[in-house]
């Protein structure tokens, strides 16, 4: 599938945009999502089982014939803007997206029906920092059991199903591990941002269920690409709530008898955070574009997108602090939530450099 690409929102995107806003909004506060950061933090499961139910955001890229939406990474990565607007703590990215994608490459089915119903969760076990042109190598399988170790996992200690990619005798192969298996011990890791929870898998001989794929090395591939094209856009909503804060921080605080947002200096800063940002909303869409189409491009689009939208998120927070002036610097002022979600973003599913020599490899630039 192919076509011409489109970056406008469709009516259809519009809804799903406010009506995600509007649960976020309702349901998750800044003051709630801070209690992350508590010895003792809350579960905002309740949030993501709405968000499945009454929303059918974790069918999003599941077929209609599997009980999904049949819809495409356009509306996930609509879905993921305003997860970064809000800094959720669900695990869209990790289960609707990584998992999902993962799986539907691989063929399998009974799984991706639970999901879309949203009974359970999943969640790919490789390191959050994985690019897409890495084979995962932490775990082995001989005779359908399974040992290793995988650190620094995303969602796992939230999910009921883990996607494990294996080295067996013929290649890289996909298993199914239930969460609660025997011999499966799943440890919490403190994190920079623990509005996504990570996790050290460790694995001695559990007993998985192959999940019969032709090329898992592709499936995981193309869970990490999608993931990667997704996870820019989240980042592009981190940018723009930023953006949009400080500007109406700026237009209200004053200082020496007139609002500050009227001095050429902040001025010029936030013109050039405002092309800054537009430029990673410009390129998230791209990339999820041209992943929904299919198209050709979607691997370099995706390779753009994940080099430029996580310095842009990152910038944008940190001028967002900085602009805000001392209440910038303080723990009940959100902004901090934003910085730690973008910087954690910013390595996740391979840095920006390392995107770059995906996007070098993909072009044949020779590289130095």
């Amino acid at each position: 599938m192919s076509g011409s690409p489109d970056l406008l929102y469709t009516d259809t995107e519009i809804a799903l945009r406010e009506s995600v806003r509007r649960l976020l909004r309702d349901r998750l506060p800044l003051e709630t999502v801070a209690r992350a950061y508590d010895a003792a933090p809350p579960d905002f499961g309740d949030v993501w089982r709405t968000m499945a139910g009454e929303l059918g955001v974790a069918g999003l890229l599941i077929p209609e014939s599997l009980g999904g939406a049949g819809a495409s990474a356009r509306e996930a990565a609509v879905v993921a803007e305003e997860v970064g607007r809000a800094v959720a703590p669900v695990p869209f990215l990790t289960s609707a997206v990584l998992a999902t994608t993962a799986l539907l490459h691989a063929g399998e089915s009974t799984t991706l029906t639970h999901l879309a119903e949203g009974a359970t969760t999943a969640a790919l076990a490789v390191p959050l920092s994985t690019a897409p042109d890495t084979t995962p190598t932490g775990v082995t399988a001989a005779g359908g059991v399974l040992r290793g170790r995988v650190t620094s996992v995303a969602g796992a200690a939230e999910s009921g199903v883990l996607v494990v990619p294996a080295i067996g005798v013929d290649g890289l192969e996909l298993y199914l591990v239930d969460s609660a298996a025997p011999g499966l011990t799943i440890t919490p890791v403190l994190a920079l941002d623990m509005t996504r929870p990570l996790a050290d898998i460790t694995i001695d001989g559990v007993a998985g269920r192959r999940v019969d794929c032709p090329d898992a090395a592709a499936a995981v591939a193309a869970a990490l690409t999608v993931g990667a094209a997704v996870l820019a856009a989240e980042q592009a909503g981190v940018a723009a709530w930023c953006l949009d804060t400080t500007l109406a921080y700026v237009k209200q605080r004053r200082q020496f008898g007139r609002e500050i947002g009227s001095y050429q200096a902040i001025k010029h800063r936030l013109a050039d955070l405002w092309l800054q940002v537009g430029s990673a909303t410009a390129a998230a869409r791209y990339a999820a574009d041209t992943a929904a189409r299919d198209d050709a491009d979607a691997p370099v689009a995706a390779a753009i997108a994940a080099s430029y939208c996580g310095d842009a998120a990152v910038k944008a927070a940190e001028e967002c602090i900085q602009l805000h002036g001392g209440i910038g610097m303080t723990w009940e002022y959100p902004a901090h939530l934003y910085l730690k979600r973008a910087k954690s973003d910013q390595l996740a599913l391979g840095t920006g450099a390392r995107h770059r020599r995906i996007l070098a490899d993909l072009i044949d630039l020779p590289t130095t």
